[in-house]
């Protein structure tokens, strides 16, 4: 009997410590981990409002501003001449850059112009009689034609009678037959129009030569235009006269050039508007690629930051008390990397650099490099 007592006990002793244990486990508290408090370190910069230079960038090659493509109108031979027909040759202005076999041609002419001179000796006995008082001019007019040279021009009619003898004998319609054909005869030799060099040739000395062929380019290397597309939102911006600076592609030289011509229209396609750059320098080449950078304008009461510090509400982070805090601003430009702004008040301290996670009420802490120390003490 003793011992079904002393095991109903240690039964029920077993039982009250599991339900015990269990009490214990379920009111037990446990303590909730403190967050560390972490500050970050960032960079700033004190406003200080000023004017900023609106500058637009912007590149493409450069044309020369005087270029004639060569065409031949007329038909026949390239003779050959000094200088040679070549690309690189110079040429001053009025000197022959090509010579087109015109013999044939020009025994034509001289034939009209004989004609002419023919057909106006033939009618002077009739005006001696007729008209004596214009005989004498006419007569002059034939002592001073030659046939080696331009002809001259009629003598003025001074009456109606005399205006229909002439014209009814054809003496009119045989000049300016004459003058078509001397002026077809000026088309076998091009002469350089301007000063300059030849940068492509297409015909060579002795080779057939025909009408509406292509025989080269000719331009003038002392200036040059530069073909700019900017954004039709630049329009209003872009003044004529504004000076511009020019670099290569490596950045190891520059030039000044100024803004010629600005296009009255946008192209609708690209929605671009079209400005050309005048530049002039002894090393600059036709084709040269530049870049340029226009002065639009300048924005007065503003400053320039990164672009990635301006957030998509038009806001920026400011510090105040080592807490981040955001302000409205005003964008007014956008380059590929800066936005100019305004409405920011001077002394303001806003973030120099991007802070990755930022939000208004973030602490955090300016960054101080060794000489800001030393400046401080």
């Amino acid at each position: 009997m003793r011992n079904i007592i002393l095991s109903i006990l240690g039964i029920l002793l077993i039982v009250g410590s599991y339900f015990f244990a269990k009490h214990l486990i379920n009111t037990k508290t446990k303590p909730k981990p403190v967050p560390a408090k972490v500050v970050k370190t960032v960079f700033i910069d004190t406003v200080l409002n000023k004017t900023i230079p609106i500058v637009i960038p912007a590149n493409g090659s450069l044309i020369a501003k005087r270029r004639v493509e060569l065409y031949s109108e007329v038909q026949g031979v390239f003779k050959s001449g000094s200088p040679l027909f070549k690309p690189g040759q110079e040429y001053r202005k009025g000197e022959a850059l090509i010579r087109i076999d015109a013999s044939e041609y020009y025994a034509s002419v001289q034939s009209s112009k004989s004609n002419l001179y023919n057909s106006i000796a033939a009618i002077m006995p009739d005006l001696k009689l007729d008209f004596p008082e214009v005989f004498q001019k006419w007569q002059s007019y034939l002592n001073g034609f030659d046939l080696s040279n331009t002809t001259p021009k009629l003598p003025e009619m001074t009456s109606e009678k005399e205006n229909y003898f002439i014209t009814g004998r054809g003496i009119v319609s045989s000049y300016y037959s004459v003058k078509n054909l001397e002026q077809r005869l000026a088309k076998y030799n091009i002469r350089a129009p301007f000063s300059g060099i030849l940068t492509q040739a297409l015909a060579t000395e002795g080779s057939l030569i025909r009408s509406g062929q292509k025989l080269g380019e000719f331009i003038d290397p002392s200036i040059y235009e530069m073909e700019v597309a900017l954004s039709k939102t630049y329009a209003s911006l872009l003044k004529v006269g504004e000076t511009v600076v020019l670099n290569n592609l490596e950045n190891t030289e520059s030039y000044t050039g100024i803004v010629s011509r600005v296009n009255g229209s946008i192209d609708a396609t690209t929605q671009t508007i079209t400005a050309f750059i005048e530049v002039k320098n002894d090393n600059l080449k036709e084709g040269m690629y530049l870049e340029a950078n226009l002065n639009a304008k300048e924005e007065s009461e503003a400053i320039e930051i990164d672009r990635n510090l301006l957030l998509e509400s038009q806001q920026i982070y400011v510090v105040k008390d080592s807490l981040l805090d955001v302000i409205d601003v005003k964008p007014v430009y956008f380059s590929e990397t800066k936005v100019v702004l305004k409405n920011i008040p001077n002394g303001t301290i806003i973030l120099k650099k991007a802070v990755p996670g930022a939000y208004a009420g973030m602490l955090v802490k300016p960054f101080q490099d060794n000489q800001d120390r030393k400046d401080k003490q």
